[in-house]
């Protein structure tokens, strides 16, 4: 709908423009029709704040609200000169209005061509759902990719049941360039059902995250050529070999620390100098409702290497899922351009989802990790595409299309992941249910 609207300005401003050169080149008669056109923009702006299936909070309101402030002053403003308006409009003139018209309007309804109106998927549990969060500063290690020394930071965002009780942790590690939001629908399902969730952010590896300053930490540069170069197979494998060991090592030393964080001060009932949040009580109320002896791993991608790994070096690990993603750390070395990976017995149960798009696709890595495992179960999904393992096509089907999106029904198909998530932890942390897992889908 958003693309009917920019098409509609597009279209006014160039029948203006055309208008002017062709017919009307008077100062005042431009003026005139200036002003109306701005008059039909506000009227389609309000369109697109008023419709019910606009989701204002991917909006932007406060730009849009300002555009149509500006469309409106600007349309007054154009009849107050046209009264004293005498001779013809400078051809250049009319043209960069036509032009600076467009280019106000654009970036105002850009955020509702790039983002849907996403609230959620509906939840089987029982619980409603609070959240809450926190920044972990370790002061053990440097950030090695800030340049004044600064500690490792990894925010943790909460979702947990609003109900008293002792509830499973789990945590969930975001892919490359993702976010801690990535997979928001399967949060709210374990909530519901009884599960604490604390879901990472891994600064500079993260599309975005904050730091305890407040500031914006984008994702790095280096690292984003890098895992697409990766991905793109441009790498020689000794190169991503090398590449993935420091990658793996940053990300299992943040879920290690928070880990370690949120056990001890769960055994302290009380926050250290780590935590920095402003929603203390929140959090020592979460904590209380976390049991730390039933604790899952979860991640998309490069954060389901992460889960996976930490699961073989903890022993308070119950159970994992790897969402799509290759299970980096156990490659043991490279020999004939091929990966090596450990043959060592896998010891927690593991589930491995698997997204095939082209029906070529191999994980040779994983498979030996699962025909490993003391519980290993690989599910397999076809015609289905990397990023439909989140919450990215549901909320922005533009940008999921383009990172590896299949033509699917997005809603239902994470429902799906979401109730086989549910179903394995519910086996494995709280003993509850049976496994009804098909191989592929």
């Amino acid at each position: 709908m958003t693309i009917f609207y920019v098409i509609l300005f597009v279209l006014i401003e160039t029948a203006l423009l055309v208008l002017t050169l062709k017919k009307q080149r008077e100062k005042a008669m431009w003026l005139r029709n200036r002003a109306f056109a701005r008059a039909i923009e506000f009227v389609l702006l309000l369109g697109v704040v008023l419709l019910p299936f606009t989701y204002l909070k991917w909006r932007f309101t406060g730009t849009l609200i300002l555009l149509g402030v500006l469309l409106l002053i600007a349309g007054l403003a154009w009849l107050i000169k046209r009264k004293k308006a005498t001779g013809d409009v400078k051809k250049g003139k009319v043209i960069a209005s036509a032009i600076l018209s467009v280019l106000l309007v654009l970036p105002a309804l850009m955020p509702a061509f790039l983002f849907a109106n996403y609230n959620g998927l509906n939840t089987t549990g029982a619980y409603g759902i609070k959240e809450a969060s926190a920044i972990l500063a370790d002061e053990s290690r440097v950030d090695a990719f800030e340049t004044d020394g600064s500690d490792r930071e990894v925010p943790v965002h909460f979702y947990y049941p609003d109900a008293d009780g002792s509830f499973p942790l789990i945590v969930f590690s975001h892919g490359a360039f993702g976010y801690y939001q990535s997979n928001y629908s399967t949060y709210a399902e374990l909530a519901s059902n009884g599960y604490v969730v604390a879901a990472l952010d891994h600064p500079h590896h993260a599309f975005f995250s904050k730091d305890t300053n407040g500031s914006l930490v984008l994702v790095d540069g280096e690292f984003l050529n890098t895992a697409v170069d990766v991905q793109n197979g441009v790498r020689s494998a000794e190169d991503v070999f090398a590449i993935t060991r420091d990658w793996m090592q940053l990300r299992t030393d943040d879920m290690n620390f928070v880990l370690d964080t949120i056990e001890a001060a769960k055994a302290d009932n009380a926050l250290n100098g780590a935590w920095h949040t402003e929603q203390s009580a929140e959090i020592l109320s979460v904590l209380e409702k976390t049991d730390t002896a039933r604790i899952g791993l979860i991640g998309h991608s490069m954060g389901g290497a992460t889960a996976e790994i930490i699961g073989r070096t903890r022993s308070d690990v119950g159970a994992v899922i790897v969402l799509d993603g290759t299970m980096l750390g156990e490659f043991t070395g490279v020999e004939n351009d091929q990966f090596l990976c450990t043959e060592e017995p896998y010891p927690v149960p593991v589930l491995d989802l698997r997204g095939y798009p082209d029906y070529s696709r191999e994980e040779p890595v994983n498979d030996c990790i699962i025909d490993h495992a003391v519980e290993g179960k690989k599910l397999e999904f076809f015609g289905v595409g990397h990023m439909d393992f989140t919450d990215l096509p549901l909320f922005s089907p533009f940008l999921s299309s383009m990172l590896g999106s299949a033509n699917i029904d997005h809603k239902a198909f994470m429902t799906h992941v979401n109730g086989l998530v549910l179903n394995w932890f519910d086996y494995y942390l709280k003993g509850t249910g049976a496994l009804d897992l098909r191989t592929d889908y």
